[in-house]
């Protein structure tokens, strides 16, 4: 079946109200395909999100960085999955490296944030990927799907997931990895699912990678049989965030 091309801008830890907004304008004016051709979804720290949403074009979606694990009450400084269906706030992503590396947050812990937060009504981009040393070693693939595995325990429906594979090496250094690495990673990935969660699953589960891709790489890597579209990080603060969404058309027949 077809799998409706996916952009994730993650502003990360960035931004000013002025520049926020000026960003919104310039996502507003931006003529791209329509949304039977691609979802665009951008993701500004917590305290922009209701900006954010007020001012963007109906055609974008606006997701949360993070959610707490389970229902809210005395977790200061964590919002939880409620706060954000609240806030009218559709998508949340889950497990990004940043996260997993800088505050520990185990596979089993990402995957119960995955479990809690669907189970509210929020969708899901969950991050998994690998880092430099694991890749020199061989074990890309066992290292994705360990923790693609995690969150396969936890849920049971899939139609609200899309599967982000950030390599860690290639997140804000400016190396990228090939459209052959990636597209060998998406496919492995994609035979993982279909032996251990099933064949449907598999063949509609968006696949989308991230780790420095730019205006210039993003038709390329967008050609990739099995890769569904982007998480952009730095690039997606910059004009260049609209070439990148318009490199679905690559995937137009």
């Amino acid at each position: 079946m077809a799998r409706k091309f996916f952009i994730g801008g993650n502003w990360k830890c960035n931004g000013t109200t002025d520049e926020v907004k000026k960003i919104v304008t310039t996502l507003n004016e931006a003529q791209v395909p329509g949304e039977d051709v691609v979802e665009v979804v951008v993701s500004p720290p917590y305290v922009f999100l209701p900006v954010v949403k007020g001012l963007l074009r109906p055609d974008f979606h606006v997701a949360a960085q993070n959610s707490w694990v389970r229902k809210g009450g005395a977790f200061t400084g964590e919002i939880s999955a409620e706060i954000l269906v609240n806030l009218g706030i559709p998508w949340v992503i889950l497990g990004h490296s940043e996260r997993r590396q800088l505050l520990n947050e185990s596979n089993e812990f990402v995957a119960d944030k995955v479990a809690y937060a669907l189970s509210q009504g929020l969708k899901v981009i969950a991050c998994i990927g690998e880092t430099l040393e694991q890749r020199e070693a061989g074990i890309t693939l066992n290292v994705v799907a360990e923790q693609t595995k995690a969150i396969a325990a936890k849920i049971s429906n899939w139609d609200n997931v899309v599967l982000a594979y950030e390599p860690v090496w290639a997140i804000g250094t400016g190396k990228v990895a090939t459209p052959a690495q990636a597209q060998e990673v998406h496919a492995d990935l994609r035979k993982w699912i279909h032996e251990h969660v099933s064949a449907d699953v598999a063949a509609s589960v968006r696949i989308i990678y991230g780790g420095s891709v730019n205006g210039g790489n993003s038709k390329e890597l967008a050609g990739q049989p099995d890769l569904d579209g982007f998480l952009v990080g730095g690039a997606s603060l910059k004009p260049e965030f609209i070439d990148i969404i318009n490199s679905a058309t690559v995937k137009k027949n």
